[in-house]
């Protein structure tokens, strides 16, 4: 079982897997490249998810706001693991991309799944993510740049989903230094406070 620091990277590893396959000629049509690159991607994002109660962990457990922050992790997990369910589900009972399409624009139109599991949501990963991060920064557990690095790939992955590949590259990078029991680059036990 993949758990902890490890479910960080093979997160990030999943997500670039899922960036190169939609690359792929014919892998946004119905068939097997649409399913193969949704299965990483899910994966990817249950993975994120064990990654995230790690942050949390190495945060220090006691705090209010890295529950907190966890908890708008998970939720943002969440709905994006329902909509990548969804794609699986449209690619596995339609005949083709206006078929699909037709059972995306049902599920679509059920009031309040856009915002909960498209538009406003799956967001919240990468809030709760970047907060874990700062939160470890602010203890020398992670360096600074790890909050910074995601926060990049974050907007790379936003501006074209062309660029998983790139985005996924600067989360494992940012992902490589955080250490579980010294402070990065002392050797030294980490303290965690409240924060």
């Amino acid at each position: 079982m993949v758990t902890g620091r490890r479910a960080l990277g093979w997160s990030a590893g999943l997500m670039a897997v899922y960036g190169v396959v939609r690359l792929l000629p014919g892998s946004r049509d119905v068939g097997p490249g649409w399913t193969v690159g949704h299965l990483a991607l899910f994966a990817a994002l249950a993975l994120m998810g064990a990654g995230l109660v790690e942050l949390w962990r190495l945060g220090g457990r006691a705090s209010r706001w890295g529950r907190g922050w966890l908890a708008v992790g998970w939720a943002g997990v969440a709905a994006g693991l329902a909509q990548t369910g969804i794609d699986l589900y449209a690619n596995a009972v339609s005949a083709d991309r206006a078929a699909r399409s037709a059972v995306f624009d049902r599920v679509q139109s059920v009031p309040g799944v856009r915002p909960l599991v498209y538009d406003v949501v799956p967001m919240l990963l990468y809030v709760g993510l970047i907060a874990l991060l700062v939160r470890l920064a602010l203890r020398r557990t992670a360096p600074w740049w790890s909050p910074v690095l995601v926060l990049l790939g974050t907007l790379a992955m936003g501006a074209s989903l062309d660029y998983l590949v790139v985005g996924a590259a600067l989360y494992l990078a940012a992902f490589l230094p955080v250490r579980g029991n010294s402070v990065v680059g002392t050797g030294r036990p980490a303290v965690p406070s409240g924060a």
